[in-house]
């Protein structure tokens, strides 16, 4: 569905992007993330035909962003980062306006606007003036403009950048309900959207690509050790010590807790699962336990070890 070969953008002496080359299939939903000046929101400008690549090329839905820009355009929904809307507009008033400018004639435009604004919950705001809409509203708004037209792609730049908690769940769910019905590109700073909302992460830094697979996999992949997390009531010392004697056990902390109950964190050799083992022992001696679990890196752990690696020593899984 996009297909990016050997993408770079330059702007005088400094290069947004350098060198980009990915893939995103048809329906998949892929997370675009990395620092602020990464390139993020330059290769999304540049997929959507709305500035010119220095060199490299992409194919959007087959159609080359060089030569068939026009065709590019007709079959993707972009969100900018900074929505532009026409506030003095209602919000009927304005997607109107975008159908129309879309193309859509007068019959299959009354159809769409209707079918956008009960999708992206605007029934009760439709007359409304846009300038006197929330910020979350708003955004919804410019996901209803992506939308009309039945784009087969979207591209989303940031869509719950300054929304509040509330709003943030609303406006994922929607990109969720899109999942396999539309090729989605996500740019966002919140790492559990990506977890939420994606199949796939491409991660960005400094203009290049240094990790593009699932969140699962990139936690495996760079996850050195096991954590298994365990929740005991017994005297702390002695708990610590037999732990630490444990065969394949590389660290234990005391994470909380009070008197006899306290929570421990048992790092252990990234191939051996201790959890059996971990059991036996607490219960052998008598001890008791209330929680055992093990414990993931995080994708945020992941990005920052991603971001903050030295380029040559980034596996890259395109």
């Amino acid at each position: 569905m996009i297909e990016v070969q050997g993408l770079t953008k330059v702007y005088g002496n400094k290069t947004a992007i350098d060198n980009l080359t990915f893939t995103v299939e048809q329906g998949e939903v892929v997370g675009f993330l990395g620092p602020n000046g990464a390139g993020k929101t330059t290769t999304m400008r540049v997929l959507s035909c709305f500035m010119p690549p220095s060199s490299g090329t992409a194919k959007v839905n087959g159609y080359d962003i060089h030569t068939q820009a026009l065709e590019v355009r007709r079959r993707i929904g972009y969100l900018p980062e900074h929505n532009p809307l026409y506030t003095d507009f209602t919000v009927t008033q304005y997607l109107n306006f975008v159908g129309e400018a879309k193309g859509l004639s007068r019959l299959s435009r009354r159809q769409k606007v209707g079918e956008v604004i009960e999708r992206c919950l605007l029934h009760d705001t439709r007359e409304w003036i846009i300038g006197r809409l929330s910020k979350g509203y708003r955004q919804r708004v410019g996901l209803a403009q992506a939308l009309l037209g039945d784009p087969p792609i979207l591209i989303l730049d940031e869509p719950t950048i300054g929304l509040d908690p509330k709003q943030i769940i609303e406006i994922r769910s929607l990109i969720q309900d899109m999942q396999g019905e539309r090729t989605v590109i996500l740019s966002t700073h919140i790492l559990p959207e990506v977890s939420m909302v994606c199949q796939r992460v491409i991660i960005i830094n400094g203009g290049r690509i240094v990790a593009v697979d699932t969140p699962e996999s990139l936690t495996h992949r760079l996850q050195r050790s096991t954590q298994v997390r365990l929740h005991i009531e017994g005297p702390p010392d002695q708990i610590t010590d037999r732990l630490r004697e444990m065969a394949g056990v590389l660290r234990v902390e005391t994470t909380d807790g009070a008197g006899a109950l306290h929570r421990y964190l048992v790092e252990t050799e990234k191939e051996r699962d201790l959890r059996q083992e971990l059991a036996r022992v607490v219960c052998g001696s008598g001890w008791g336990l209330l929680e055992l679990r093990p414990v993931d890196m995080s994708l945020e752990e992941v990005f920052i070890h991603l971001v903050t690696e030295e380029p040559d020593s980034v596996t890259v899984d395109r």
